[in-house]
């Protein structure tokens, strides 16, 4: 089911709403188990069997869990039953996500009988196996609380966060999950959560949803473009992701606040970053921290207990040195990007895409390490001009390794790289020297065409990089567990009442008259 639909808005929504808080005025823990039935019926709208598979992978994993638990005086079985646990979770995923690529891998190197068409992905099934993964990790670190199935099975399933994230933290959510006051109806929550609902939903229809189509004809033959049509095409794809991305955020962060809970924010304006470490500090936030925890940190900590134990420099000077450097940052940084392309999908531009990203990453470490940390504090200040060259040159990295994000291969990927880079030729000026031959008609259509994607790229760049997100518009009214930043002027930030109502009911009624165009979130396909 999609949040983009006439059955969410006016089927789903409605009833889950009222029963959820007509159940919370008697019983909270039905009212939690209405949500929990709720969330399994979002889920399996699209394919019903996967129902069976989300229900058994929540079996399996709480089960483990308790397991890990029982066994705290025992560390290695606890240690030998996280693994297990982990693994059995791993190949799950390998199953559905890179089984069939691998068999066809092999097929083209004349290792298997023949390709395989790849499975039918479960929506959501990186999410919820990585959330899970995470859980039986911190229930051998010892730091799991809150221990109630009920609880665990909600914080699992809630759908404004099972197809599409963000990646939630047991710690953040189960709290809430088991507090009664979650369930209580606030009029508060419906004011908020449904403004900023609204909010990104418009950014998926009215702005991701139209921009789409340039992208996709982009993508269609990137072999054909030139230096402008390679720009166009990567902007327009960069445009596509963003607001599609960040709208389903913004719309999970206030389906969450409807019910009553508060999710941690996950989008923050990325595209306004000035170095690429900022960019992933603002960009799926939740994804960055699961990697940070989960993959950079272990291996970074190994790699510090080996340097310790071989007699090596292991502190925070260790890094000047090249060795401390690359043992200490590349390494742990080209490990964890790694693994993060490849979560994104089985073709190997997903795998090139994660190693550029590690390669931006050691190059901005570097630059921090070698060249920013030697100069002096005075001067370490940067201006407007050197702040928008440090902007300008991030969105070019991103925009480089989005091509591998997106092309259906790395050929095709390289391919638009190229054109960006001016080694397919450019397009000539006079391109439109033949339009008074052309039919009135047929001319006004290539006008326009020529001109209209320019003028939707330049109004959406605008929005990006000139005006508040949704967290700064919402500012302390933000449903979102960190701290409030609001919009720098007034007049910007939300307020309850008639003056934001009226457009907020504009917004949501221009949604409604372009649901025609129902398309799916681009982060459900991983």
């Amino acid at each position: 089911m999609l949040f983009n639909s006439f059955l969410f808005l006016l089927i789903f929504l409605p009833i889950a709403l009222l029963v959820h808080y007509l159940l919370g005025a008697w019983r909270t823990r039905l009212a939690a188990l209405w949500l929990c039935v709720a969330s399994f019926v979002f889920y399996g709208w699209w394919n019903p069997q996967f129902v069976v598979l989300l229900a058994g992978s929540i079996t399996f994993n709480y089960l483990v869990s308790l397991g890990i638990l029982a066994l705290a005086r025992r560390p290695r079985l606890q240690t030998l039953a996280t693994a297990l646990g982990v693994a059995a979770n791993l190949l799950l995923l390998v199953h559905y996500k890179y089984f069939a690529a691998m068999v066809t891998f092999f097929h083209t190197l004349g290792l298997a009988g023949g390709p395989m068409d790849a499975l039918i992905l479960p929506l959501g099934i990186s999410f919820f196996t990585f959330t899970q993964i995470g859980y039986l990790l911190d229930c051998r670190a010892g730091v799991v609380e809150d221990r109630s199935p009920l609880s665990y099975v909600l914080f699992v399933t809630f759908f404004p966060h099972l197809i599409a994230g963000p990646i939630l933290h047991h710690k953040e959510m189960m709290p809430q999950f088991s507090t009664a006051d979650s369930y209580r109806f606030r009029a508060e929550n419906l004011s908020v959560g449904g403004m900023l609902f609204v909010i990104g939903l418009a950014k998926k229809v009215l702005l991701a949803d139209s921009i789409a189509p340039y992208a996709d004809a982009g993508f269609a033959d990137t072999g054909a473009l030139r230096f402008w049509g390679a720009w166009a095409t990567a902007l327009s794809y960069a445009l596509q992701l963003y607001f599609d991305f960040s709208g389903y955020s913004d719309m999970a962060l206030g389906l969450a606040r409807m019910f009553g809970i508060r999710f941690p924010l996950n989008f923050n304006s990325p595209y306004k970053a000035t170095s690429i470490i900022d960019f992933w500090a603002r960009w799926h936030m939740t994804l960055t921290r699961y990697i940070t925890a989960y993959l950079y940190y272990p291996v970074a900590m190994a790699v510090t207990r080996w340097r310790s134990r071989h007699g090596r420099p292991s502190g925070p000077g260790a890094v000047q040195s090249a060795g401390g450097f690359l043992s200490m940052i590349v390494l742990p940084t080209v490990f964890a990007m790694s693994l993060a392309g490849i979560w994104h999908g089985a073709g190997l531009q997903f795998l090139v895409f994660g190693l550029l990203h590690a390669g931006f990453l050691s190059i901005n470490h570097a630059w921090r390490v070698f060249v920013q940390g030697r100069r002096p504090a005075a001067l370490r200040r940067v201006g407007p001009l050197q702040q928008g060259g440090y902007l300008l040159l991030t969105f070019s990295a991103v925009l480089v390794a989005q091509a591998f994000f997106r092309a259906h291969g790395v050929a095709d990927a390289w391919q638009l790289v190229q054109g960006m880079a001016g080694l397919r030729g450019w397009e000539p000026v006079d391109a439109l020297g033949h339009l008074p031959a052309m039919d009135l008609a047929d001319a006004w259509r290539v006008l326009v065409g020529h001109h209209l994607q320019a003028v939707q790229i330049a109004v959406l760049l605008g929005i990006v990089w000139l005006a508040p997100n949704a967290h700064q518009i919402m500012g302390v009214y933000s449903p979102a567990l960190a701290r409030p930043d609001p919009a720098p002027r007034p007049w910007m930030r939300w307020q309850p009442g008639l003056p934001w109502l009226l457009p907020m009911l504009v917004l949501l009624a221009l949604c409604l008259l372009n649901l025609h165009r129902e398309s799916r979130f681009l982060y459900f396909q991983f």
